[in-house]
């Protein structure tokens, strides 16, 4: 009875990931939709033909338009980079190599490795808790970097995944964690300045303001307002729960074994761990890319490698 319920279990989790992949192009298409209904709002319904009234009303719409489409690029930059970069998998035949002195594993060097079959038999002597730093993915067959996981949507083990996000059809992980910080950050951004730039005629809605426009103009008003005023306020909460865990080098994953041990061997505290994930140099901070001198300097930013406080080097990886 209790294999049947597992059974059913893992049927039900199969066809919940079948049907994430399945919406693929169409979030994306739903996403470039929204966009596009916000920018005949935006621009050629309102504040476009503003331009060309004169006095302060030109002024107030250049200003918006400007921040407009500033926002825009910077929003579908992240987001398109989000999507189509790799978030991290691990090589076919990477393997953790071992120091015959001290017994640690070192992340890297084990990228050398050509193949080796992994059994069942083996994974298990591997993935033992007397060995904590050899972590092997029982799905994928193969040896699992620290603070790597299995995606079931992706059907692969991500670095340092954090989550798999149907609006990016992507998981998040080493890769494209900065990128998809940046494209929550840009939208937060240009979601607030749809909605206050709406307010006046969102009120007008309901009091005895005119509004010109005709009946559909009106509808696509009114929609706008209330879409992004909802992806403002839910992309805030969003935004503070993700500062959190960058600035506490966690992974919403993670955020959950933490809480069985909350000394977490990867803080270095709040810069060092910020810069783990945006870099050293300040001038790439807010773009989607890295500096060639960061990904040349860092190791970490390729995904395998991580710092960890030295008090703490005893405690278990995850």
């Amino acid at each position: 009875m209790q294999k049947s319920g597992k059974s059913v279990m893992a049927w039900n989790v199969f066809k919940f990931c079948t049907a994430l992949r399945a919406l693929g192009s169409i979030m994306i298409v739903l996403v470039l939709g929204i966009i596009g209904v916000t920018y005949y709002v935006i621009v050629v319904a309102n504040y476009g033909p503003a331009l060309f009234r004169g006095g302060l009303d030109s002024f107030v719409a250049f200003l918006i338009l400007v921040l407009f489409h500033s926002l825009l690029v910077m929003l579908l930059w992240s987001y398109f980079t989000t999507v189509l970069t790799d978030p991290g998998g691990v090589p076919p035949n990477w393997r953790p190599s071992i120091d015959e002195e001290s017994g640690d594993a070192d992340p890297l060097v084990g990228l050398g490795y050509e193949g080796m079959d992994l059994g069942l038999n083996q994974l298990a002597t591997f993935g033992e808790p007397a060995n904590p730093q050899l972590r092997v993915c029982r799905k994928c067959n193969q040896f699992k970097p620290p603070r790597c996981h299995h995606c079931s949507v992706c059907g692969r083990c991500i670095l340092k995944m954090d989550h798999h996000c149907v609006w990016v059809v992507n998981c998040v992980g080493a890769l494209n964690y900065k990128y998809f910080l940046l494209f929550l950050f840009y939208t937060f951004l240009l979601t607030t300045l749809v909605t206050l730039s709406l307010l006046r005629l969102f009120i007008a809605f309901f009091t005895d303001g005119v509004i010109n426009g005709t009946p559909g103009t009106l509808v696509a008003t009114f929609v706008t307002f209330v879409l992004n005023l909802s992806f403002a306020l839910s992309i805030m909460g969003f935004r503070v729960m993700h500062i959190s865990l960058v600035l506490g080098n966690t992974t919403t994953i993670e955020a959950f074994e933490k809480k069985t041990n909350p000394k977490w061997r990867y803080d270095l505290g709040r810069r060092k761990n910020f810069e783990q994930v945006f870099g050293l140099d300040k001038r790439c901070w807010f773009i989607p890319a890295y500096s060639e001198e960061d990904l040349e300097r860092m190791p970490v930013l390729r995904g395998f490698e991580y710092p960890t406080r030295p008090d703490l080097d005893g405690l278990q990886q995850h």
